[in-house]
């Protein structure tokens, strides 16, 4: 290098299908990087037409769309060297895929050379064999007397090309333009494989992520700068918009801009609320609600919920039933004056009586009282005498919910976790019914560390003690526990992982040390309950593994586990 290379990292939360206002957002983030006197801009993977963006990608006139507005983009850059990540047409359209998944070097207004992601990922959330045609060749190009390599998210997971051919052709610098989704840890996995990457090629490597929520996806930034000795020279903060300026290589032994990277259960925490923010701005929400029953889950989620759109834009619904406690109720009503949410107040004891009334005899008990034989019941159908009137409680709180988001055009927030829509404990077109689960990801073993969490940072009680320590329950029968049915969460959670995460096997799992009944009744449920999840409202991941896009699995299944 003569002389080291300013870059600027821009950071930037875009959104999907939205070409016109994404260029917008593109054009004043390259102003913003001119007025750092950065000589190299780089943005993020598919930033143009937001990531992922499905089979908007197979629509020919999408893709056209990409390639005016990133020529359109390069009519306003000078001298500095700008990428762009876009959705760019395949030439000749002799593919069914009608797009490579590109990064566009703009430069003295026009678009200088183009890069196509040589390796397309398939496995997990991703689907970019479906969408893209990929490249094959490494590209540098040369920037203010440096020579940059261009890569764009997954061909640098891998050793090998095109990164190692480009550090061998003297590339000093490795742009990697990134759409990489966040999972719990993922960020120090990342920087891990970079810091392997640049040791082995002896060069820096800039690594600039997207940021923000997409439906189900949550993508957290935490962009970076990388010496050849593997040592992270400037880091951007996780889950905000940021552009990352860094010069390379550092003109003094002070390293650059360099954010913390969060504590474990704080970027857990700022995660779901950026993916609950984003799903509720981006589609036109400006108010949520949710049942709140003073239980853990629905804690957690007005938790959520006032710090992702604020206390006035937050709505809790408190529905007791004859089966409601007086310390639920209690903590429900304190949990909301505390997060200054708005309470109200929907008693079902009457709804449920009419239910009641109504289904007498078809339940098999005649409205006038008379002795009836009950009707036939069907083999295949739980046999427990009380469990459709418990879920006719839930039906009951589902329909007033979306009654209410019908008539005021709230978002209605499910509350069901992790562990319950596992097993199924949870009601179709009850406490299933709303249009985002924002903990459907968060084990309930999580589900308390983030409660509590959320306590500490606060510095008092947001969630009371009682809540805490209260043994966990549905309150839809007297004295129910949620133990009566499952595991203790603990156990349950330790298998859940195992099962679903890492899909493993029953000799696996006893061999670990779980107990061969647990593990065979915690299988049974989650495979009989695909159907449920199937039904149910998208939701933030955070783990390796969520349910939806990540864990596909058919419904009318026999393999048992």
């Amino acid at each position: 290098m003569e002389a080291p290379l300013r870059v600027a990292l821009a950071q930037i939360d875009p959104t999907v299908g939205d070409i016109g206002g994404n260029a917008a957002k593109i054009a004043a983030w390259i102003g913003r990087a001119r007025g750092a006197g950065a000589d190299l801009a780089i943005f993020p993977e598919l930033c143009l037409s937001g990531y992922p963006a499905e089979d908007l990608y197979l629509k020919r006139h999408f893709v056209e769309a990409n390639r005016r507005s990133v020529e359109e983009l390069a009519r306003g850059v000078g001298e500095m060297v700008v990428l762009v990540g876009f959705a760019e047409p395949v030439a000749g359209g002799g593919d069914l895929r009608h797009a490579h998944n590109s990064l566009a070097v703009l430069a003295g207004g026009e678009v200088r050379a183009v890069y196509r992601k040589n390796r397309l990922p398939n496995y997990a959330v991703f689907d970019e064999q479906r969408y893209f045609a990929p490249g094959t060749a490494p590209e540098t190009i040369e920037v203010a007397g440096t020579r940059v390599g261009l890569t764009i998210c997954e061909d640098c997971w891998a050793p090998g090309p095109p990164a190692s051919t480009e550090a061998a052709a003297g590339a000093e610098l490795i742009a990697n333009s990134s759409g990489s989704p966040y999972h719990r840890g993922k960020g120090r996995q990342r920087e891990a494989m970079f810091a392997e990457r640049a040791r082995a090629y002896g060069t820096h490597f800039a690594f600039c992520n997207l940021v923000g929520g997409q439906d189900e996806l949550v993508f957290d930034g935490h962009s970076f700068v990388i010496d050849p000795s593997g040592e992270v020279v400037a880091r951007a903060a996780q889950f905000e918009e940021e552009l990352l300026i860094c010069e390379v290589p550092s003109p003094s032994p002070a390293p650059g801009p360099l954010a913390e990277p969060l504590p474990d259960l704080a970027e857990v925490y700022a995660a779901l609320v950026l993916g609950l923010r984003d799903y509720a701005g981006k589609n036109g929400f400006r108010h949520v609600g949710l049942a709140l029953s003073g239980g853990i889950d629905s804690a957690l989620v007005a938790l959520l919920a006032v710090d992702a759109v604020g206390p006035e834009q937050v709505s809790c619904v408190v529905m007791p039933s004859p089966y409601s406690s007086p310390g639920t109720q209690g903590d429900a009503r304190t949990i909301a004056a505390n997060l200054g949410a708005e309470t109200i107040e929907i008693p079902i004891a009457a709804a449920m009586a009419e239910y009641e009334s109504a289904l007498a005899e078809s339940f098999g008990a005649p409205a006038d009282g008379s002795e009836a034989e009950p009707l036939p019941r069907d083999p295949t159908r739980p046999s427990e005498p009380d469990l459709a009137a418990e879920n006719i409680q839930a039906r009951i709180r589902g329909n007033l919910m979306m009654a209410l988001s019908n008539k005021h055009g709230w978002l209605v927030l499910t509350t069901g976790n992790k562990s319950e829509m596992s097993v199924g404990y949870a009601t179709l077109y009850g406490d299933m019914a709303g249009g985002f689960a924002a903990i459907k990801d968060v084990p309930k073993t999580l589900v308390y560390e983030l409660a509590r969490h959320r306590n500490e940072v606060a510095g008092h009680e947001l969630v009371p003690a009682s809540v805490l320590e209260r043994a966990p329950s549905a309150e839809l029968r007297p004295d129910q526990l949620d133990s009566d049915s499952l595991p203790p969460y603990e156990l349950l959670d330790r298998v859940l992982e195992a099962y679903v995460e890492r899909d493993e096997g029953r000799e696996e799992m006893i061999a670990a040390g779980m107990p061969a009944e647990v593990v065979d009744e915690v299988v049974r449920m989650v495979d009989r309950s695909e159907y449920k999840r199937r039904q149910a409202a998208p939701g933030i991941r955070i783990t390796p593994k969520a349910f939806g896009r990540d864990r596909r699995l058919p419904i009318t299944n026999r393999f048992g586990g």
